[in-house]
């Protein structure tokens, strides 16, 4: 037996309430004890021992919208280069988007997921399946078979389904399995623009695209979710009425939760500035007041989870006029850090974080993860608050390096990923 003990923390364990100095033990990937009560046990006979003096002691972060190149695009990102960039991040556990090319549609590319994930990542990574075949939004996929072979949600990702009975056909079978439908509200035509629809939209000379983008289909999907019992995940919301929109659903009994980008919690659309393309997202980048307001519902649990969105572009897609880029950024690296500013700015208690960035998003997807109870996985972060660094290619990990937070100065950041009980990533302790 292979035991570990991390001594000195402040353990911050959500799924517990608990915010207080201990000792993490682990033996042979298991938590045996975490948390004051640790501490008094004493060091076991022959024990690795970590001092975590200083540093805070989390649930592994999970991160449940991450796009992957492969298969078909693995010069932008690997499976492997993934799992690396999330260790580097604190992740321990992502859920795979089947925006792949192919989609990931069928029984054959969802074992093939599962089995390059087995042989080559460093974390835990959990795909979602298509929810519709090809993407297309005509004809839904075999949810069952999907789920048993082990698809934790069901997407269309960033495509659309405008025929309200195919969803609301693939809503009500998703029901049966009690799988989780995950979709990106976004209305194809209205958000056929460039950035966030208002005055400095005008200045630039952009195509803006207006709130009604996202609150229109959000709306759609909430009611659909109501009359089939769905449990529905909005997946990326921007905009304080949709926050609006899911309480007024969740008051008609609808099973309903909602995530957020880090990028629209710490950033607005005057971070774009002389056309930065990397700053072109989807959704885009909103005004100061709606992050603001985001934040707010962050805080209160009317959003319920923080995601990195992490969509890796190269140069071929982002080094473009604007009009003409990709949508998407990196963010496997730079979630926690980015998420820490809510915390030193007093705007986010450090536990309601840790909660929207590893127990929540754990609880919501049935993933074995989020806690540090006795005989869960040992998958730990360890975190320091203050450590400063800035984002450069030099510090970035994952194969593209389209981030908003380039030359970025941050405070705090992961220093050691524990999944399972090995140390898949240390910087210093």
């Amino acid at each position: 037996m292979t035991t570990l003990v991390l001594t000195n923390a402040r353990v911050v364990d959500p799924s517990r309430d608990l915010d207080a100095r201990g000792t993490i033990i682990i033996k042979d990937g298991i938590i045996a004890a975490a948390g004051p009560e640790a501490a008094n046990q004493g060091i076991p006979e022959g024990a690795e021992v970590v001092d975590c003096e200083g540093l805070v002691a989390t649930p592994g972060l999970v991160d449940s919208h991450v796009f992957v190149g492969e298969p078909g695009l693995e010069h932008t990102e690997t499976i492997e280069s993934a799992s690396h960039a999330a260790a580097a991040g604190g992740i321990t556990s992502f859920i795979m988007m089947p925006d792949t090319n192919p989609p990931i549609d069928d029984i054959a590319l969802l074992e093939f997921v599962l089995k390059t994930a087995r042989d080559n990542a460093v974390v835990n990574i959990y795909p979602a399946a298509a929810l519709t075949k090809g993407l297309k939004g005509t004809e839904m996929t075999e949810l069952g078979l999907l789920k048993e072979e082990g698809a934790v949600a069901f997407t269309n990702c960033q495509h659309p389904i405008a025929d309200n009975r195919v969803l609301r056909r693939a809503m009500t079978y998703a029901r049966s399995f009690d799988s989780v439908v995950s979709l990106e509200p976004r209305d194809p035509y209205l958000s056929a623009g460039d950035m966030n629809e208002g005055l400095f939209a005008s200045w630039l000379g952009l195509a803006g695209i207006p709130r009604e983008a996202e609150i229109i289909p959000l709306e759609r999907d909430l009611r659909l979710a109501t009359l089939t019992g769905v449990r529905y995940h909005a997946a990326k919301i921007s905009v304080p009425q949709s926050t609006e929109a899911i309480r007024v659903a969740r008051e008609r009994g609808a099973n309903v939760s909602s995530g957020i980008s880090i990028n629209h919690l710490t950033l607005n659309e005057h971070d774009i500035g002389e056309y930065r393309t990397f700053f072109k997202l989807s959704p885009p980048l909103r005004a100061e007041e709606d992050r603001l307001a985001m934040v707010e519902a962050l805080k209160n649990g009317l959003i319920d989870i923080i995601v990195s969105s992490h969509d890796p572009q190269d140069v071929d897609t982002k080094r473009l006029p604007f009009s003409e880029a990709e949508n998407g950024a990196i963010g496997l690296e730079t979630m926690l850090s980015a998420a820490l500013r809510l915390h030193h700015s007093g705007e986010v208690p450090l536990m309601r974080l840790i909660d929207a960035l590893s127990t929540r998003p754990a609880k919501l997807f049935g993933l074995e993860a989020g806690t540090l109870k006795a005989g869960a996985r040992a998958d730990v972060t360890l975190i320091d608050l203050e450590e400063p660094w800035i984002v450069g290619p030099e510090t970035i990990r994952s194969r593209s390096k389209n981030t908003t937070f380039e030359d970025a100065r941050f405070s705090g950041r992961a220093v050691a990923t524990y999944v399972g009980g090995k140390c898949v990533y240390q910087r210093s302790l």
